[in-house]
């Protein structure tokens, strides 16, 4: 039975492998684009915008967030439980304290965000609070914190920032060669129309591959926070039975939304809303049973 580090360990290089890949699926795609069209120009626009875009996301995201959940600021004299538990866990984390807020929904769930360790913040549902005794509620507290302690909002910055250049320059690239750029090019490079085809194809597909590095790269740091929070509280089956509970609530949350869920330790959306295609291509979470799974397979 594998023990919690050689969770995190395993989990961690993954993430490091995946963006390594991410790293030179990109160079490829942006030589090809550059190839066909005989020039860096547009790669070079293509991080620009994309950079400059998620800076700006990346800085107010969380008030951004917090606004679309409704969350409002709990102090400590309004819930000093909470805020005990979660001070507990900072302590022991080596982390400051970071706001917290209380989303006025039924749906047990919690997210964690903010753009650095001094500037975080953990929302967690009414519904969270009221359903989860407290061993449950601290596992899923240390799996928050541990979003935060692994910097994972800045980690996905940057695999945003990745997926928008391959998206941006593809768009540029399939612009250009509809204006009759790219086939100028061609034709004085003597490019061959095979080639030329496959540019096409890049363009077409290149956003849908960058998309789904994104979503394995998500899907692995969902894993590492889970193993890194049960090492913060050192009891793997607090947070399994709370991922179980929060998985089997059919509670439906009004600010579910698509821009959002992805912060979540779980889809917020419920029923037909969780099994609709479109919320379903776009999961960032691993299936929940494979996490239950893992969790109680782990040794402390």
């Amino acid at each position: 039975m594998p023990s919690i580090y050689k969770h995190s360990d395993s989990n961690n290089r993954k993430t490091w492998l995946l963006m390594t890949g991410f790293f030179v699926f990109i160079i490829a795609v942006g030589w090809l684009f550059s190839y066909l069209l005989n020039s860096s120009g547009i790669l070079i626009l293509a991080v620009v915008i994309s950079v400059l875009m998620s800076v700006a996301s990346y800085w107010y995201s969380d008030k951004i967030v917090l606004s679309m959940a409704r969350a409002r600021l709990t102090e400590k004299e309004d819930n000093p439980e909470l805020y005990r538990l979660v001070e507990n866990l900072c302590i022991t984390a080596g982390l400051p304290l970071p706001k917290i807020y209380i989303i006025n929904e039924q749906q047990p769930n919690a997210f964690a965000t903010g753009r650095d360790k001094n500037h975080s913040v953990i929302a967690v549902t009414q519904g969270l609070l009221e359903r989860l005794n407290k061993n449950e509620l601290e596992g899923v507290l240390a799996h928050e914190l541990s979003h935060i302690g692994n910097k994972d909002m800045l980690l996905s910055t940057m695999v945003v920032i990745l997926a928008g250049v391959v998206a941006i320059t593809s768009d540029l690239f399939m612009r250009a060669s509809f204006w009759g750029m790219a086939g100028r090019d061609r034709q004085e490079r003597g490019t061959d129309f095979i080639i030329f085809t496959a540019g096409i194809l890049a363009a077409i597909l290149a956003p849908l591959a960058a998309t789904l590095i994104k979503l394995a790269i998500s899907r692995k740091r969902e894993f590492l926070a889970d193993a890194d929070g049960v090492l913060l509280t050192r009891y793997p089956e607090g947070l399994a039975s709370a991922l179980e509970k929060i998985a089997g609530d059919t509670t439906p949350m009004a600010v579910a939304n698509t821009a959002t869920s992805h912060l979540y330790i779980e889809s917020p959306f419920r029923g037909e809303q969780q099994t609709n295609w479109f919320v379903k291509i776009f999961q960032t979470h691993p299936p929940m049973e494979e996490r239950i799974k893992v969790l109680r397979g782990m040794e402390i």
